[in-house]
């Protein structure tokens, strides 16, 4: 039941038809037993910057997810982040105080680092490569080397964006060898898409060497669809894959608690 009390929510993306947030955010609401709605809003990238200047002023509204492809210039956009989303350059969730200040945080890596871990994976010193240094790609490499992968090698369309981000992560993580390079198939413990390649039904696969094997593990960020042709090709080649989902899920309560919604009791849970 929405009524005047209701504090309202959001996940703002382009396109926005195969979010899952809103009915798994919903769920999480009600189980908690909050007075509050996530409705999802559709926008252009050029008009970003308004919409959110347009929910400082609203009372009711409490905070925002961002995702494809709002979560860089999202940074921008706020007036103060949390954790380490300046190093990771990019925000995925955002609270609006009640002076209308927006305070973001980047929660991706540690979403999808918790799912796999629930699965019974251990990261600890496997070789890993990240399709995509973008948003979630950042959020994840980051996530990747504190959870003590051994190496990680970052893959992305512009070199020189895979380059810094590698930079970044050893910055932080001098323990884990990290490289921007080739995607090497064989060789990985740990293939990860974060790019958006495999959105649509005519996307091009998100890399082109293919020589998926058993006893690899190949994941995915993207959430719908499940099964994605990266995902399918590798099942069929005897790869053991992750679905997206996850990363979600296990970020749920986390993004709750950014947005203000958990009461403060339970702030640490």
């Amino acid at each position: 039941m929405i009524t005047g009390h209701t504090r309202i929510y959001g996940i703002v993306a382009d396109p926005i038809h195969h979010v899952k947030t809103p009915e798994e955010m919903n769920v999480h609401f009600a189980a908690m037993g909050h007075d509050g709605v996530l409705v999802p809003f559709h926008v252009r990238p050029p008009e970003l910057a308004g919409f959110m200047d347009s929910l400082r002023g609203m009372q009711n509204f409490a905070g925002l997810i961002a995702t494809v492809p709002h979560k860089t210039a999202m940074l921008a956009i706020c007036d103060e982040v949390v954790g380490d989303a300046a190093r990771i350059g990019a925000v995925n969730a955002v609270r609006r105080d009640p002076d209308g200040r927006l305070i973001g945080a980047m929660l991706d890596g540690r979403g999808f680092v918790s799912g796999l871990q629930a699965e019974g994976v251990s990261l600890t010193d496997m070789d890993a490569c990240l399709l995509g240094a973008g948003g979630a790609g950042a959020a994840i490499a980051f996530a990747l080397a504190e959870a003590g992968v051994a190496r990680l090698t970052i893959v992305n369309r512009s070199i020189d964006k895979a380059r810094d981000l590698a930079r970044r992560v050893k910055d932080t993580y001098p323990a884990t060898r990290v490289d921007a390079g080739l995607p090497d198939t064989p060789r990985r413990d740990l293939i990860v898409n974060a790019t958006s390649l495999g959105l649509r039904a005519d996307d091009a696969l998100p890399l082109d060497d293919h020589a998926f094997r058993a006893g690899q593990i190949v994941a995915e960020a993207i959430m719908e669809p499940e099964l994605t042709p990266l995902l399918a090709l590798a099942y069929d080649r005897g790869a053991r894959i992750h679905f997206g989902r996850p990363m979600l899920r296990h970020q749920i309560r986390l993004m709750a608690q950014h947005m203000g919604a958990l009461p403060p009791s339970d702030e640490s849970a």
